[in-house]
């Protein structure tokens, strides 16, 4: 059997051309989570990837804390 996939092209002006964060605000929470921790874990690979002693390196996002209003 021969089979072949017949090619979709689909051609959109530049201006009409879909944002990423248009995509990305029509994906579920989960979703979007589940991206940003992968690229959080690319991003600390590469990263540590050139350090010898990895094992003192602390994943995770860097805090920052600001008081907006005092109590």
């Amino acid at each position: 059997m021969n089979r072949k996939i017949a090619p979709v092209v689909k051609r959109v002006k530049l201006q009409d051309k879909e944002t990423d964060f248009a995509y990305w605000q029509n994906q579920p929470y989960a979703d979007r989570i589940t991206a940003l921790e992968e690229i959080r874990q690319e991003y600390h690979a590469w990263k540590t990837s050139g350090q010898e002693d990895k094992e003192n390196v602390q994943q995770g996002f860097q805090r920052v804390y600001r008081i907006i209003k005092q109590q």
